[in-house]
């Protein structure tokens, strides 16, 4: 991701995308793999597209590289339509899950491989091989086989290999999936610090929530060949456009209701016969009496084993604790039978949890703490 906090050409009306999908539709038979999708990707963006399997994703991606086309819409590359450009005539790389190394060939011809094809100068290769060894700080695996090193510096030489040819843009297929979680995390600061050095575009297909919000310049959340929300990490997670994205990313309690208008973008949502109406603020307008949702997120959401004072307060008892090293999250089931999750941090060493299996407890947010939805 482009650490520059400043960069947001997506909010700038004058900025032309790299990359515009147009009312793109793929199907395979009768099945709608791509529905009517129209999405811009701008230069020098990490753009994630994230989703469970079968969602599509993939599909775009492979028509991106050329191994599939559109039955009906368009899709341009920096103002170009390459819906019927072969890939190997595209100013685009792609990078796939297996890595696909040739296994007879040392990391520095696997990486010199495309130049090779391209009949270059042997000096420039040899200089472009090396810029990217130290790009991806492989220069001293240079001599080795694929099966000589380790998966993470496999999957360097398989990045090297892509961004040798200085792609437009370069397709990412689940490229850590191979990695254990460690490995996969400080792989992923590796990527974005690498993207920012060459300013390549990077799309990234990923079903791994975390690895899309921590690299991605944007994120676009995917169902059923619909593109459901596309906007940065933070308006992701903060700011969900419906229950189907609140719902996929992270933790959320969802708790349906009926609003009620309280003027000032104040609503009471009435969630429950007999309960006391709970208050959230929203930008957006809703009805009286309209059927809403409110997203809130475990971490928003305090416990205490007296009433508090917070403006929407609920009494029940801990059904479950997930205790998960740097935070504990505590499911509290109330009377109503709804369970609402409330997330701890772990601050002191646990000698006695603060509260137990069965406990009674409060749990309470504030007006503001939730995103009203909805739909």
């Amino acid at each position: 991701m482009v650490n520059d906090t400043s960069f947001a050409p997506w909010d700038d009306p004058q900025e032309r995308p790299l990359i515009r999908f147009q009312n793109v539709t793929k199907r395979f038979g009768d099945f709608v793999a791509i529905d009517d999708l129209t999405l811009d990707i701008y230069q020098r963006e990490f753009f994630a597209l994230l989703g469970p399997s079968g969602c599509g994703k993939t599909t775009m991606m492979r028509m991106l590289a050329g191994f599939e086309e559109p039955t009906d819409g368009m899709i341009e590359l920096a103002g170009e339509d390459i819906a019927h450009v072969p890939p190997n005539k595209r100013a685009v790389n792609m990078m796939f899950q297996s890595y696909a190394l040739f296994p007879h060939l040392s990391v520095w011809d696997n990486v010199a491989f495309g130049l090779r094809r391209e009949s270059r100068d042997k000096d420039a290769i040899a200089e472009r091989v090396e810029q990217m060894l130290k790009l991806t700080r492989l220069e001293k695996f240079a001599g080795r086989k694929p099966h000589q090193i380790s998966g993470g510096q496999r999957q360097r030489v398989a990045l090297a290999r892509s961004l040798a040819k200085a792609p437009k843009l370069l397709l990412l297929d689940e490229p850590l999936g191979a990695l254990d979680a460690k490995l996969r995390q400080a792989t992923q600061f590796e990527l974005m610090d690498i993207q920012e050095k060459t300013g390549t575009t990077f799309v990234i297909v990923t079903h791994d929530q975390e690895e899309a919000m921590t690299v991605a310049s944007r994120v676009a959340v995917m169902d059923e060949g619909r593109v459901m929300q596309v906007a940065t990490p933070e308006q992701i997670y903060e700011a969900p456009n419906s229950t189907y994205v609140a719902d996929f990313i992270g933790d959320v309690n969802l708790i349906e209701g009926r609003a009620k208008p309280n003027g000032g973008g104040a609503y009471h949502i009435n969630w429950a016969e007999g309960q006391a109406p709970f208050e959230a603020k929203s930008d957006m307008v809703l009805s009286e009496g309209q059927r809403c949702h409110l997203a809130l997120r475990p971490e928003k959401v305090g416990i205490q084993p007296n009433k508090p004072e917070e403006v929407n307060a609920v009494q029940g008892k801990v059904l479950d604790i997930a205790y998960l090293g740097n935070l504990s999250t505590y499911h509290v089931e109330l009377s109503t039978g709804q369970v609402i999750k409330a997330q701890t941090a772990n601050t002191n060493r646990l000698s006695r949890r603060d509260f137990m299996w069965d406990d009674p407890v409060w749990v309470s947010w504030s007006a503001s703490a939730g995103v009203l939805l909805s739909q």
